[in-house]
């Protein structure tokens, strides 16, 4: 017996799904899980995201836009690397709430006019629970998309599927 050890019989290590295929699964996931989580929000608290009469859906629109680009911006941040790290989930997160909070703010701000419209909306969106929604929203869509980069599954193959080589 030598002191090598035996190859690897099943085959050599899979890369991973690819960064740009896992960015663009984990982005489209925050997104549907923050549209039911927002909904859900709605329908358990029998009241509106952003309950100011007159305001319209344009701030809350321009603040998920702004939030999925923050949240793929950070992703593909950590997901450039070849081996990324969970650490860097909370990080996604906080992005993804944080700019949805400033853009809603920014979008209230200049489409009312006043500041302190916008930062009761902005208020309102941390204490009724909108923000706690997206931050978790993209906790689970930003450890996905970097679960899935770092997966070295591979779909399974018979043994005369194999090449010679191995």
């Amino acid at each position: 017996m030598t002191g090598t050890s035996s190859p690897n019989p099943r085959g050599p290590e899979s890369a991973g799904v690819s960064a740009v295929l896992a960015l663009v699964l984990a982005t489209i996931g925050f997104f549907a899980l923050a549209i039911f989580g927002l909904g859900a929000l709605t329908v358990a608290t029998d009241a509106d995201i952003i309950g100011v009469p007159g305001l319209g859906q344009v701030p809350g629109a321009v603040g998920m836009v702004v939030a999925v680009l923050a949240f793929a911006l950070a992703l593909w941040v950590a997901l450039r690397r070849p081996h990324p790290s969970f650490l860097s989930v909370p990080v996604i997160a906080l992005s993804a709430a944080l700019a949805h909070l400033i853009a809603v703010w920014v979008g209230v701000g200049v489409q009312s006019g006043d500041l302190i419209v916008a930062t009761v909306v902005a208020g309102d969106l941390v204490q009724g629970g909108a923000s706690v929604v997206l931050l978790l929203a993209a906790a689970v869509a930003g450890w996905a998309g970097v679960a899935l980069r770092r997966t070295r599954a591979q779909q399974p193959r018979w043994p005369w599927e194999r090449d010679d080589d191995e």
